[in-house]
């Protein structure tokens, strides 16, 4: 009674082993969006596309006309005068003899000094001058600069949202392998449990034939030496187990040590090929990222090609504050205008900068036709990757069944004296090996569905899968 109790506190142990007190059970649907909502890279992805977006809301401001308030404090080195004599001076002939006259009758009739009044002068601006004003500026015609600049802002924000996607589905993939290796390693335990379980228990038979004299020695060692052999396996199984649920806890940003609910599984057939392939090339993100870079340059080009036409725009001017000066009296308060411009010889190189453009489009185009390429082989492994496990899984359920039946006969036959303890270990460790094959086909099968549906964009539809497993 002793040895059962043991056995049965053992198996315990192991459960507890397995599922942790304090672990925090999840589905792998759970598990994916924990991932989403705390994994760094996509959220830094986020970040990016939000980055871009308001970079494109702030490209339409392009449209608008700009006004600027301005104030401006000037010290000259004296002031501005303009004397009688610079006026005449400035003056035509017949207007000097006339003003000459003038100011000779003046002085004649007024007895003032012609010679003062030649010298003398009225001040323009002061030494100090101070002024402030509103300013306007309204491009009504770039040549498709703006509209470029538009484009350009679109473009790199597709860019980043495609960026965003290519991020999540790799986390997906990187989710897919994380998890199921836990639920790999758990399951592989399990058997090793089991193992160890049914190798005890030959062990303890194997000690009362022995006392009884039915089997040698020899025998009893042989089940010694498979029971300790079984239990380092064990062992490691567990360690395995625990480096694999660290990893998971920790990619999903857990303090509590996570497990896995859900569990292996295959299905017995997938959608055809050309199905998925179709899909992944429609919808595959890394392929919206060469339209976005192909959609760049070609703004890059609308915008160098602008740089041909003529530039049409509004200004204009108001006056807020003025200093008392003759200047100022007769400025005027405002002023509006048209401006038109072209550049007749520029050097900055648009002629190149075009040439350059073009050459981008050309290099984008190339990039993505092998990608597609790329994809449509990566797509048609994994699908076979997929079918070779499905294969292989289903083509196991007969071993598996022969290996049970054959552990119970030998188990049989030991117990009758007409079969050895090797032969009985051999059927344990074959059983073992063909469920632990099982788990690893069931295993690479699940990887390569969660990669045919994240290269496909179709990650949602992974628990119909589920739902139909056999």
């Amino acid at each position: 009674m002793s040895k059962i109790r043991n056995r049965k506190l053992l198996f315990f142990t192991f459960l507890m082993t397995i599922f942790p007190v304090h672990a925090e059970m999840v589905t792998f649907e759970q598990a994916w969006k924990i991932l989403q909502e705390k994994n760094n890279s996509i959220a830094a992805q986020r970040a990016n596309v939000d980055h871009y977006q308001k970079l494109e809301e702030a490209s339409q401001a392009l449209n608008y006309p700009s006004v600027t308030l301005g104030a401006s404090y000037t010290r000259l080195d004296d002031d501005v005068v303009l004397s009688t004599e610079e006026l005449l001076n400035s003056l035509d002939t017949k207007s000097q003899s006339l003003v000459e006259s003038l100011l000779i009758n003046a002085s004649t009739n007024f007895g003032v000094n012609y010679t003062e009044l030649i010298y003398g002068g009225s001040t323009l601006a002061e030494q100090d001058v101070l002024n402030s004003s509103i300013n306007a500026f309204w491009a009504i015609y770039t040549g498709g600069k703006i509209t470029a600049a538009h484009n350009y802002a679109a473009a790199k924000s597709e860019e980043a949202h495609a960026k965003l996607l290519m991020e999540t589905q790799s986390r997906y993939d990187d989710l897919s392998r994380f998890y199921y290796t836990v639920v790999l390693a758990k399951s592989v335990l399990e058997t090793r449990i089991s193992v160890e379980q049914g190798l005890t228990k030959h062990r303890d038979f194997a000690i009362k034939m022995e006392q009884q004299g039915q089997i040698a020695k020899v025998e009893r060692l042989q089940a010694d030496a498979s029971l300790a052999k079984a239990i380092v396996e064990r062992k490691k199984s567990a360690r395995d187990l625990d480096i694999a649920t660290s990893a998971l806890t920790e990619i999903l940003n857990k303090k509590t040590e996570v497990m896995p609910a859900s569990e292996l599984f295959i299905n017995g057939s997938l959608p055809t090929l050309s199905a998925f392939t179709e899909q992944t090339l429609l919808s595959y993100p890394g392929l919206s990222v060469l339209t976005a870079k192909q959609n760049q340059a070609q703004s890059s080009i609308d915008a160098e090609k602008s740089n041909y036409l003529p530039q049409v725009y509004l200004y204009g001017n108001y006056t807020l504050y003025e200093d008392n000066s003759l200047t100022s009296e007769i400025t005027p308060d405002w002023f509006v205008g048209v401006g038109v411009s072209i550049a007749l010889f520029d050097n900055t190189g648009r002629s190149e900068k075009v040439q350059a453009a073009q050459s981008s489009i050309l290099q984008v185009r190339y990039l993505y036709h092998q990608a597609i390429q790329d994809l449509t082989v990566l797509v048609k492994k994994t699908y076979f990757e997929a079918q070779q496990a499905i294969e292989e899984a289903q083509g196991l359920a007969a071993s598996l069944a022969l290996a049970n039946e054959n552990l119970k006969l030998r188990s049989k036959a030991f117990n009758q004296g007409l079969s050895t303890s090797i032969d009985v270990v051999d059927a344990e460790m074959f059983l073992a090996n063909i469920k632990i094959q099982q788990l690893v086909a069931e295993f690479n099968y699940v990887v390569a569905l969660n990669k045919l549906l994240s290269l496909s964009s179709q990650m949602s539809t992974f628990n119909q899968y589920e739902l139909m497993a056999i």
